[in-house]
């Protein structure tokens, strides 16, 4: 293996340029799959971020409602049918907001306090705790700042009393989006839930994981999102592998000479594809090297942006494997072009 090793780096590093272009293809390819693979999971991520903190076993929620979002209503009386289900410890029809860097959760007990995410101070045209603004006509006054909480959409979350919540939004007093509900301790969450949907009517009630896959997958798929960021992902491999394979067929062309050489002392075949495959796993290993390194770069850059780049460990696997698979690909035509080569070429130079 080292002498295989030997020819491939020699035969790659011949010609730096095609090599250095090699690279740069690589890197191309792998960042932008980096880029749409990680927005993937940051939309995923994102879409559910309001899921991911409630402290609810199960959701009811408007017949057919799709994510988080919808704005379909239910009555409250149906959250008094609920608590009147055996296992129904509470049912909850509000939000907590959470990563508080500023204020506390008491202060929203002031009339008129809100909490904001302070991302959003510019658009809100605030600045911190004690600043004023209003909501439909209604003064507002910031009393708790989070750090983290972000719409995916162009809408910002606040949080604020139920009461005033309403209000604020234009939601009759006897109206709910979603009952948060909390099973009693020892209670079997399934076999609440179909109490729950035997007694209360026009609703779903879902569990927290139910939910969250309903809303990632309607924002993810439902609305072509999803599609969107594949067909980016599925575009930079065709380019990066079109550009690994144009070069190392290229590579393998000006060398023609020299592996017929090897054929002509007794080498297999298969000896000289694992030249050729080795020309590839070098490129891979060290285009993803810097692709990765761009990587890091990237989410670091988009940590703090309504839509972060993410990136896993699993990902990153992925990612790596990814690279090598296009690599080895990319070297089939310049292997197919090797085979043709007559051994006697070498005796009539």
């Amino acid at each position: 293996m080292s002498l295989i090793y030997r020819l491939a780096s020699r035969n790659l590093f011949h010609d730096r340029l095609r090599f250095i272009a090699t690279v740069v293809g690589i890197v191309f390819s792998i960042v932008l799959v980096t880029v749409q693979l990680g927005l993937y999971l940051g939309f995923g991520r994102v879409v559910t971020t309001m899921i991911d903190h409630a402290a609810a076993d199960l959701w009811i929620m408007p017949l057919g409602t799709k994510c988080f979002e919808d704005p379909s209503t239910l009555d409250e009386r149906k959250r008094f049918q609920a608590l009147s289900i055996n296992g129904v410890a509470q049912a909850a029809d509000g939000l907590l907001p959470w990563n508080l860097v500023e204020g506390s959760l008491d202060a929203l007990a002031i009339p008129g306090a809100v909490a904001i995410d302070r991302s959003y101070f510019g658009r809100l045209g605030v600045s911190g705790i004690g600043d004023s603004a209003e909501i439909r006509g209604h003064k507002v006054e910031v009393r708790a700042v989070t750090n983290g909480i972000r719409s995916f959409t162009t809408t910002p979350y606040v949080f604020t009393t139920l009461d005033r919540g309403r209000t604020y939004t234009g939601i009759s007093a006897n109206k709910a989006t979603y009952f948060l509900v909390r099973v009693s301790p020892g209670a079997d969450v399934e076999s609440v839930r179909r109490g729950l949907k035997a007694n209360l009517s026009d609703v779903d009630v879902l569990t927290t994981a139910e939910f969250r896959d309903r809303s990632r997958s309607f924002w993810l798929f439902g609305t072509g999102a999803g599609f969107a960021l594949f067909a980016g992902a599925l575009l930079g491999m065709i380019v990066g592998t079109v550009i690994v394979a144009q070069t190392l067929y290229s590579s393998t062309k000006d060398h023609l000479n020299e592996f017929a050489t090897l054929r002509a002392i007794g080498s297999s075949s298969v000896y000289i594809h694992k030249v050729i495959i080795c020309q590839a796993l070098i490129s891979a290993v060290i285009g993803f090297c810097f692709a990765a390194a761009i990587g890091v770069i990237v989410v670091a850059a988009t940590a703090d942006t309504a839509l972060p780049i993410v990136m896993t460990p699993a990902l990153t696997l992925v990612l790596f494997l990814l690279t090598l698979l296009m690599c080895v690909i990319s070297a089939v035509a310049a292997i197919v072009h090797v085979t043709r080569i007559d051994p006697v070429m070498v005796f009539t130079r």
